[in-house]
């Protein structure tokens, strides 16, 4: 009968273990997975930097759904190289060609002084409310917490703020700021979801700030019961690792957009018409902004507001979910957003179309000219001193 060390002995000869200095060469190199197959309360006392991890008992059923590429290259890692053997042989069973085992693991690699850290880590409790989270490789734990520590600010509490202000709460961005200086009407509960009939008369900005809270606990909500202008803005914005649009006017769109420009916020934008709506992302040191898309905004009779031509309840829902995702997608760096893209629906023949958006080379109000942007109100829609500034800054 075979005993551990025989078990061991023949997973070591069926293997490739390397020694701290080899695994580290490797890491440090690049195109690698370091992984970490200890339990879970080794791994919260410390890790090798940027390791995923499985712990050893979970190995066999988590690890195809981890890590797809089969042919990549793994470095496997647990306290002190026996449990790490045992996966490798195990991974190799699987069908990983390329897996090798750290000899020592991270007993060795600790004490002879290499780079690690303590995971980001989440309470019993968190844990249960994102576990939905915690199971998709690209969130994860890390990511999670990432999102815990995010800022995202939503300029309305209104029909596209409400969705993507919910959506945002729920997936535990940390804090979001909230800008709206109307009241609850009973008009706005056909599409503004954030409110109720008991809210009527009520400040958006508390009546969202009571939602989001009892939604989730984790999220710090900060209001701003105030009309955004230049003498305002660059505070109220400043901090904020996202800004989410859901203004219905075109004066805040440009004072946002030079603002935001200047202090190089991302700035997700949403805007909707009776069935239609579009979403895109303008990020001052990525890609195209506002400006670049409506270098001016149109007379105010070609541009009605929602008050005047209608919208239909369940388009600001989609619009503004997508908005939301769009800022998750940001502040986790996950997937390709829709920087330099526009994506247009209409829901009356149920489609989407995206079309790219190219900067204007001459917009002066870039990330490049920064320093040099002065950010004023516009007044009635139409450009006033902004236009003078501008017309300054193109010579």
């Amino acid at each position: 009968m075979a005993t551990f060390r025989d078990l061991l002995a023949a997973a070591k000869s069926e293997i490739t273990e390397i020694d701290t200095a080899a695994a580290q060469t490797l890491i440090d190199a690049g195109g690698v997975t370091v992984l970490d197959v200890r339990e879970p309360d080794e791994y919260a006392e410390g890790a090798l930097l940027g390791a995923l991890h499985i712990p050893r008992g979970h190995l066999e059923a988590q690890i195809e759904g981890r890590i797809l590429d089969k042919d990549s290259t793994v470095v496997v890692y647990c306290a002190g190289g026996v449990r790490s053997a045992f996966a490798a042989k195990t991974l190799g069973e699987l069908g990983y060609g390329n897996v090798l085992s750290m000899a020592g693991g991270y007993g060795k690699w600790k004490d002879e002084g290499r780079a690690w850290k303590a995971p980001a880590s989440l309470t019993a409790e968190q844990t249960n409310r994102y576990k939905r989270h915690l199971l998709l490789p690209e969130v994860g734990v890390e990511g999670q917490a990432k999102l815990l520590n995010s800022k995202v600010l939503l300029l309305g509490a209104g029909g596209l703020g409400s969705p993507a202000a919910l959506y945002l709460a729920a997936a535990g961005v940390g804090t979001l700021g909230i800008v709206d200086m109307d009241e609850v009407d009973a008009s706005n509960l056909q599409r503004q979801i954030l409110h109720n009939i008991d809210r009527i008369g009520d400040r958006k900005v508390d009546s969202a700030k009571k939602t989001l809270t009892l939604l989730n606990p984790d999220v710090d909500v900060v209001t701003y019961d105030t009309r955004l202008s230049a003498e305002n803005i660059m505070d109220i914005i400043a901090g904020y690792d996202v800004i989410v649009d859901g203004a219905d006017n075109f004066p805040s769109r440009y004072l946002l957009n030079d603002a935001s420009v200047k202090l190089g916020i991302p700035v997700v934008h949403g805007s909707i018409f009776r069935f239609e709506g579009m979403v895109s992302v303008f990020h001052p040191k990525q890609g195209p902004t506002y400006r670049d898309m409506v270098p001016e905004p149109p007379p105010a009779e070609l541009a009605p507001s929602c008050a005047e031509a209608g919208v239909l309840g369940v388009l600001p829902g989609i619009i503004g979910s997508i908005q939301a995702l769009e800022a998750i997608k940001i502040l986790l760096e996950l997937g390709d957003g829709l920087i330099g893209r526009i994506l247009a629906v209409d829901t009356t023949e149920m489609s989407f179309r995206t079309f790219k958006l190219q900067a204007d080379p001459t917009n002066p109000v870039t990330w490049a000219n920064r320093d040099k942007i002065q950010v004023r109100d516009l007044d009635g829609g139409f450009l006033t001193d902004t236009a003078l500034s501008l017309t300054r800054l193109s010579h």
